[in-house]
């Protein structure tokens, strides 16, 4: 019995198996490259949260610059 196996069980791990993980992991690599709609949804939000924050870091840049002028010689 354990010859009748033998033969199929080293052609499957020899030709299927090799094949079987490889498609399986390029499957999950090429999914992986595509963005979720929640992933798509987070980045639109903060896309949109850029402006504020650049507005915020000037105004501090300026508040900055009138209160201590020598600030950015300490960076």
């Amino acid at each position: 019995m354990m010859e009748f196996l033998q033969t199929p069980l080293i052609l499957f791990l020899a030709f299927v198996a090799p094949i079987w993980i490889i498609s399986h992991y390029v499957t999950k690599w090429r999914t992986a490259k595509i963005l979720s709609a929640e992933d798509e949804k987070m980045l639109q939000e903060l896309w949109e949260l850029t402006p504020r924050l650049e507005s915020r870091i000037n105004t501090l840049e300026r508040i900055l610059d009138a209160e201590a002028p020598d600030w950015r010689k300490q960076l």
